[in-house]
């Protein structure tokens, strides 16, 4: 009698195996039917081009203690005899752009670095990892050459939204309606971060280098680039952060403070308190020693209409780091709303208790003039705003700091769409934050 295919199982890419505890596909020394495996990575290259250098970058491993297919952070991809057998090439293709595409999101070190932070390690937070990570590259993955499978596990299961992130989806959801099912979901360590028994391991043979891992990714990212009309929006979005990673905007904004603070002549006054060293080289002559004291930091936070209101909040949270990084004195900032002009310097008490006053057209200029009036003059000034606005045409007798909000190079208003924004000028230090 012949035997039953196996069941369908809610998967993004393949077929579950037989019923029972995980067996392989197939009978015992089934081989591995190369041609028919490499016929669906030439598919997979046909219909993904820009996917190209990834695909041949892999290295089959046969391997019948593997469910289906599986990677390795190595860039290795062990592949079950069986599986291939009953899959249908444009299925097998698939499968290679899904495994390819946890190893070029580096599903392995995020996976790693989650697990760390929120100390889950046993075997169920590993497959809800695997499982978000799915999830993360299978709703834009398919269609065009690539047929999605039945019952694939996409985001509208736990009716989430698309095109959120790995580490989105763990938090958003508990994935524990889909654990159960999905037991024998293994896409190997490169989709959640957790090594398996089987796998070669980083000593092994045909494993890539991380120079080597970069270079492949870089390949990708600039053939993405090159033609982004041929790509999806998650893979572009992929694209233009693989190499510019979010930098730690708040401890660089930190530093600039702390950077201007400390330059030669900023918070320095001379001193009786203690007595120079050289009036020993003076007799009767008392010298008064050149002190450091806190300088004081004036911010000018951008209140118009651009600046959405989570940005404002952000700016506040600014402002509490500000007064950390000058010592906690926060009697040495304040704080000036500006939008087409600027309102009173506010003394810092509460960086939650300030009314920030604006929605306006913006014009930070009168904001900096408003500072350099202040009395005694701020030694820093720190401008947080999106950029869309003019800026002074003279240098501040002081050091400055701006922190910018990003925007899109595509975000003008449309009451005049030929509206270009001045950069900030060069003598400010600039951070991008968020």
């Amino acid at each position: 009698m012949a035997r039953p295919a196996p069941p369908r199982p809610v998967r993004a890419t393949v077929p579950s195996p037989p019923a029972g505890s995980g067996a392989p596909y197939g009978p015992p020394g089934l081989p591995l039917d190369m041609e028919k495996l490499l016929a669906a990575r030439l598919h997979a290259v046909k219909v993904r081009p820009y996917l190209a250098s990834a695909l041949f970058a892999l290295h089959v491993v046969e391997d019948r203690s593997v469910p289906t297919m599986a990677v390795d952070a190595h860039w290795r991809c062990y592949v079950s005899p069986g599986f291939v057998a009953c899959t249908p090439v444009e299925e097998l293709a698939g499968v290679w752009v899904h495994e390819v595409s946890h190893l070029l999101r580096d599903h392995h070190g995020r996976g790693e670095r989650y697990a760390r932070e929120h100390e889950e390690h046993g075997r169920g937070e590993r497959l809800r990892r695997n499982i978000a990570a799915d999830f993360e590259i299978n709703d834009d993955i398919y269609g065009d050459g690539l047929p999605l499978p039945a019952g694939a596990v996409l985001p509208s299961l736990l009716r989430l939204a698309d095109g959120l992130l790995m580490e989105e989806y763990l938090r958003t959801a508990s994935m524990s309606g889909l654990t159960g099912d999905l037991a024998w979901l293994d896409c190997g360590g490169g989709a959640d971060g957790q090594d398996r028994p089987w796998e070669l391991g980083p000593d092994g043979a045909h494993g890539l280098s991380k120079q080597q891992r970069d270079a492949v990714r870089f390949r990708v990212a600039e053939g993405i680039k090159g033609r982004p009309g041929d790509a999806p929006e998650g893979w572009r979005r992929w694209a233009d952060e693989a190499f510019h990673p979010a930098q730690p905007w708040r401890q660089l904004l930190g530093a600039a403070v702390r950077s201007a603070a400390g330059a030669p002549g900023v918070g320095e006054n001379h001193s009786y308190r203690r007595p120079s060293r050289r009036s020993a080289s003076v007799p009767g002559v008392l010298l008064p020693s050149l002190r450091r004291t806190p300088p004081r930091v004036c911010v000018v936070i951008d209140t118009s209409g651009s600046v959405s209101d989570a940005e404002l909040g952000s700016a506040l949270l600014e402002v509490a780091a500000i007064s950390r990084a000058v010592g906690g004195r926060r009697d040495l900032v304040s704080v000036i709303s500006c939008d087409a002009a600027a309102g009173v310097a506010v003394p810092l008490c509460r960086a939650e208790n300030i009314e920030l006053v604006g929605g306006g057209g913006t014009d930070l200029r009168s904001g900096f003039a408003r500072a350099l009036r202040s009395r005694p003059r701020p030694d820093v000034i720190v401008a947080l705003t999106d950029g869309q606005t003019p800026w002074p045409s003279a240098q501040p007798p002081c050091r400055t700091v701006v922190g910018l909000f990003p925007r899109p190079a595509r975000a003008v208003p449309e009451e005049n769409p030929d509206y270009v924004p001045d950069t900030p000028p060069p003598w400010a230090r600039v951070v991008t934050i968020g």
